[in-house]
Order: C-alpha cells, then sequence, then structure tokens
C-alpha cells in the first residue's frame, strides 16, 4: 500500500454499537467499536467465533444498522440513509464476498456475474461486456456459461469474487471468503483476491481464521469479547491459541 492511499480513509466505523434481544434483555456485540479502512488496504480481522466479526461486516456494508455510531464511506454516514439508499450504496460501492458463494442456482457464472449491473438497470449489452472481461481476468472464461452446480468450490467462489468486482466497487467486505475450500484452492482464491485488490487499489476488510491468509493482509486487527478492536500486537495471543 502506498503512503498516498495510506492517507485516503475509504470506510471507516465509528463508535458502532450493536446488540440483539435476548430474552428479556439485550446481548451487546459491539460496544464502540471504531476501525479505518484505506485505499489499497487489505484489512484482516481475527477474533474467536462470537466476538462480531460478521456483525461489524455487516454494519460495514449497510447490510444492518448500528444502534448508534457512524459508518462512513467516502465522506457519507451511510448509518443515516434510508433503506433504499443503503441498498443504493451497497450495490455501487460495496462488493461482498461471503464463505458460502451465494451464487443464483437457475443462472450461469456469467449471469451471475452480471447482476449488480441488472440489479443497477444498466443495459444488458454494458452488463454482458463488463461481465465477461471480469470473468476473463479471473481466468473464468470457459466456464461462463456453467451452473454453479458445474463449478469446483474454487471456481464458484472465483466467481462469486467477479460478481463483487464487476461494478468497481471502492470496498470489498470479505466475510470467511476461504472457509469452506481446501488449503490449496483457498491459497489460490485468496492470490486472485489480492490480485483483484492491487489492480483496483481496493479497499478490502476480510474476516478469516487462517494465520497464513491474515499475514498476507497489510494489516491484522484483532476483535475482542466486549465488541472493541484489541491493541495493535495482540494478534499474536490470538493466533498463538488458534490454528493457522
Amino acid at each position: 500500500m502506498s503512503e498516498a492511499a495510506a492517507s485516503t480513509v475509504v470506510l471507516a466505523g465509528r463508535g458502532l454499537v450493536k446488540s440483539y434481544p435476548s430474552g428479556d434483555h439485550r446481548i451487546t456485540v459491539l460496544d464502540g467499536c471504531d476501525v479505518d479502512l484505506h485505499a489499497g488496504e487489505m484489512l484482516a480481522v481475527v477474533g474467536a467465533s462470537g466476538v462480531g466479526k460478521s456483525t461489524l461486516l455487516h454494519l460495514l456494508g449497510a447490510l444492518d444498522h448500528p444502534d448508534s455510531g457512524q459508518v462512513l464511506l467516502d465522506g457519507e454516514n451511510v448509518a443515516d440513509l434510508d433503506a433504499d439508499g443503503r441498498a443504493d450504496i451497497r450495490n455501487r460501492k460495496i462488493g461482498f464476498v461471503f464463505q458460502f458463494h451465494h451464487l443464483l442456482p437457475e443462472f450461469t457464472a456469467e449471469e451471475n456475474v452480471m447482476m449488480p449491473f441488472l440489479i443497477g438497470r444498466s443495459e444488458p449489452a454494458r452488463a454482458r461486456e463488463r461481465s465477461r472481461a471480469v470473468l476473463a481476468e479471473l481466468g473464468l472464461t470457459n466456464r461462463a456459461h456453467h451452473f454453479p452446480t458445474e463449478l469446483s468450490g474454487g471456481e464458484r467462489q472465483r466467481v462469486a469474487l467477479a460478481r463483487a468486482i464487476v461494478p468497481e466497487p471502492r470496498v470489498i467486505l470479505a466475510d470467511e471468503p476461504t472457509g469452506n475450500l481446501d488449503p490449496r484452492t483457498a491459497g489460490a482464491v485468496f492470490e486472485t483476491l489480492l490480485e483483484a485488490q492491487e489492480r483496483r487499489n481496493l479497499a478490502v476488510v476480510v474476516v478469516t481464521h487462517s494465520r497464513e491468509l491474515a499475514d498476507r493482509c497489510d494489516r491484522i486487527a484483532p476483535l475482542v469479547e466486549g465488541g472493541r478492536f484489541a491493541p495493535a500486537g495482540a494478534e499474536k495471543a490470538f493466533f498463538d491459541g488458534e490454528p493457522a
């Protein structure tokens, strides 16, 4: 990540609080969580199960609304937007990659990658052109007309990545993107993500339990019980107790 990129905060969480009802009380998952993500930076969020990693990603990606706090994307507080506004931001500026690819089974790889454009009501011809270009970039041209059930696990995840990056978003949020893959395939998929990120100067947040993948990111941020990030260097203690 260049010094110029490091000076540009693309996505930020400020004082994020999120709780959920549980019986006659509420469980607080995030409690004043702060995070910055810079252009061209890949941030690994690590932590034990249940500390709020996925919740944080949902707030940063405008999939959920914080109880309090701000989510700033290019300086705009997306937490203040209504449902339509958040949906528009998600479609234009944020790409999502999940542990399970979430491809639509009745559509081909190419058609799945076209979806962000079609949802945004772009011209179908333009959508197809861009989708084919990204699939070619990720080495999937010969799989473009195959359905998800005809693809390997690694191919499905690469199609999901193509769908995330095709609208040229500002940010990619990846929740255990290789967690459902064997180690060799996981490494190949993560390499594809790194190449796409570097080519586009994307800001990327990756939630992962893999020390190997986290070590390849620009920064590692351990989220701990209590809903906040631990001080720098705490990732060593986390990984000492976790499998790589």
